[in-house]
């Protein structure tokens, strides 16, 4: 799949955010930072949309829970909520993807089936796997936030959850190769 896309357009709106909750928070605290996370969750929504003409799924669902939590610190001037907000996000990606396998659906496939060219069996296993390291995760930011101080828990939140992300996405690369479907044969000129 071939598209005109610039290169900057995934990291700034995957990754955007992100980078602006961390520097805002260095600089202001963590309340402000939670309005420029909102702000610049928003923003990364209208270049998606912009530049790609449409929206990821998991995007959306980030940035709602970004907005009602994020809303809920700032209407309440409580950091509480901004730190319950990766728990809720691992949690519901937890429960989406080890739900569908209840009723025998892969739900990654549905995601990332476009950009992961892998059989049906890959998926499941995904699905699953990806399934528990999110439940992981939830349970680890709850500890995290509960016993750690406001500058570990950014640390964690910013650093520590991407990292963690990374490594396991890294450790599943053999169920790719394993799963990973044949290229399709090219068709020749005039073979419509």
């Amino acid at each position: 799949m071939t598209t005109n896309e610039p290169k900057w357009t995934g990291p700034v709106v995957d990754y955007g955010p992100l980078v602006v909750f961390f520097a805002v928070y260095l600089i202001w605290g963590l309340i402000p930072a939670t309005g420029a996370l909102m702000g610049a969750t928003l923003i990364a929504l209208v270049v998606s949309w912009t530049v790609r003409r449409t929206i990821p799924m998991m995007a959306v669902v980030t940035a709602v829970i970004v907005g009602v939590f994020g809303g809920l610190t700032l209407w309440f001037n409580d950091e509480t909520f901004i730190k319950v907000k990766p728990t809720i996000v691992q949690a519901l990606f937890a429960v989406i993807l080890l739900g569908g396998l209840l009723f025998k659906k892969p739900m990654l496939k549905y995601v990332l089936g476009k950009v992961w060219p892998i059989d049906d069996a890959g998926f499941f296993k995904l699905s699953f796997r990806f399934g528990l390291f999110f439940a992981a995760m939830a349970v680890l930011n709850e500890v995290v936030w509960r016993t750690q101080d406001t500058d570990t828990w950014v640390l964690f939140k910013v650093w520590g959850l991407m990292g963690l992300t990374f490594v396991f996405a890294m450790s599943q690369i053999k169920v790719f190769e394993t799963h990973r479907l044949p290229d399709p044969e090219p068709t020749a000129p005039g073979d419509d």
